[in-house]
């Protein structure tokens, strides 16, 4: 601990506007102490007693924003970066213990002022200042917090006009073919009491069942045929059947074709059945491939349904603790998922997935909101062609995602300023902004990583760098 000059003082970018009365009256409220390399000078979490102003050495600020570790920013050795108890002028209004760990990482000289006297100073020298920094403070996080939600809310409303898109087609097939299936099962039942009524033996009746379940079985897995190589069975089947005297022939021919009936399986309609009641027992045939198409049509349709709900609970990480080590590739995948009713036809997606890639720790809807984001302003982009890319790799430490769109790309002379806060390129009424500040902030602040892009006309990248490890990574001193 030494006596402070008012000279050296005078040095510091912070001071240099103070009268002599001032900086006396500076000096004596506080003291400069000297720090050794590596030693704490305040430390997150406890009492706020202390505003820290280096004279000279070398600070550190570091900060505990995550479960994963702490976030250390860059090195200052400007003189007159502070730190410590920066926000004592609110006095109850302002956090009552350090938001951060200052450290030296060279032998320091730091001004020590105790955070009552610094409180004062400001209130008392600077009061128009004082209630400048104090409504721009408070207004500041309030207006924050409104964005945040605001861009929550959107992101949230994109999503939820996607997912019921896409929730609608599974559904309306589903109702649809439920719908036939109760006319088709009704005639069906009509035709097997009219064979019945005809009198057809027992084993023959047990012949016809086994040939509907050998067509049943066939139905979704005969090899591939061209249009032409359908229409052409449908032609030939259907005029078979008109010449065996079968009602309707041509309306019966498509489901028998779809379960590879041919022209040489009337034959053996007719020898098992019997010829009084061959025409019967193919239009109950018929009725039969197409109740086993429609429920095929019903599965296909929930299954769907059920992949789209469990992609939107990936999404959304409702069933799952805040922090998790999870696949990238599942969050991923949910995010296109939830978004695939919003992209336009023009648009390809393409994924580029390095599956060595190991899980990592992380917070999943957080980094969900991050993928939105960035996806949602690739969209915008491009418009209504082009291609989303999402690839992903990975170094020793780090995972890697990448996500690029073929839009007209970034102005270099705004890429600097995307991550600010409140930036947008976007007119009003045209939402809130492209929430880049909200994806850097997840994704520095919140799992210690990085965001960053690389633009050209045609070939945008925005790159996400997230620690495969619990992190060790936030806030420089200010200056």
């Amino acid at each position: 601990m030494t006596n402070v000059d008012i000279d050296e003082l005078r040095k510091l970018f912070l001071f240099e506007r103070l009268t002599d009365e001032q900086l006396t009256k500076l000096a004596s409220s506080g003291e400069i102490k000297k720090f050794e390399q590596d030693e704490e000078i305040v430390r997150q979490g406890e009492p706020a007693e202390c505003f820290a102003v280096l004279v000279e050495g070398e600070l550190q600020m570091v900060s505990e924003t995550v479960t994963a570790g702490t976030v250390a920013m860059p090195r200052a050795s400007t003189p007159g970066v502070y730190g410590g108890a920066t926000s004592a002028y609110l006095g109850d209004r302002g956090p009552q213990t350090y938001q951060h760990t200052l450290r030296a990482t060279a032998p320091s000289r730091v001004f020590i002022l105790p955070a009552r006297k610094f409180a004062y100073i400001v209130t008392e020298w600077f009061p128009m200042a004082m209630h400048l920094l104090d409504g721009l403070q408070s207004g500041g996080r309030m207006q924050r917090e409104i964005i945040d939600r605001r861009q929550r809310l959107t992101a949230l409303g994109t999503i939820t006009a996607g997912l019921t898109h896409e929730l609608n087609n599974p559904a309306a097939a589903a109702v649809r073919a439920v719908s036939e299936l109760h006319s088709l099962i009704r005639s069906s039942r009509v035709e097997l009491a009219k064979l019945a009524e005809d009198g057809i033996p027992p084993q023959r009746l047990r012949a016809l069942v086994e040939m509907q379940e050998a067509c049943m079985e066939a139905v979704g897995k005969l090899a591939p045929r061209s249009p032409m190589e359908i229409s052409d069975a449908e032609d030939e089947l259907g005029e078979a059947l008109d010449d065996l005297g079968v009602e309707d022939g041509w309306d019966l021919a498509p489901a028998l074709v779809n379960a590879g009936f041919g022209k040489e399986h009337l034959a053996k309609v007719r020898t098992k059945v019997g010829e009084e009641h061959a025409p019967a027992a193919l239009r109950w045939l018929s009725e039969a491939v197409e109740i086993s198409q429609m429920l095929g049509e019903v599965t296909e349709a929930t299954e769907r349904i059920t992949s789209l709900i469990r992609s939107a609970k990936q999404y959304s990480q409702m069933d799952r603790a805040p922090f998790q080590v999870l696949d990238v590739h599942e969050l991923l995948d949910s995010t296109v998922a939830i978004f695939r009713g919003k992209i336009p036809p023009g648009i390809s997606v393409v994924t580029d997935y390095d599956r060595t890639l190991p899980p990592i720790p992380a917070y999943g809807g957080e980094l969900n909101q991050v993928w939105t984001n960035l996806m949602h302003n690739a969209l915008d982009a491009m418009g209504e062609e082009g291609t989303l890319t999402i690839r992903t790799a990975h170094d020793e430490d780090e995972a890697i995602i990448e996500i690029g769109d073929t839009g007209p790309g970034v102005p270099e002379g705004i890429r600097d300023r995307i991550f600010e806060p409140f930036f947008t390129t976007k007119t009003v009424g045209q939402g809130t902004g492209l929430g880049l500040d909200i994806s850097y902030r997840i994704v520095a602040g919140r799992h210690g990583g990085d965001l960053k892009v690389r633009s050209t006309p045609g070939d945008t990248w925005f790159e996400v760098r997230l620690p495969l490890r619990e992190s060790t990574v936030g806030p420089a001193p200010s200056d």
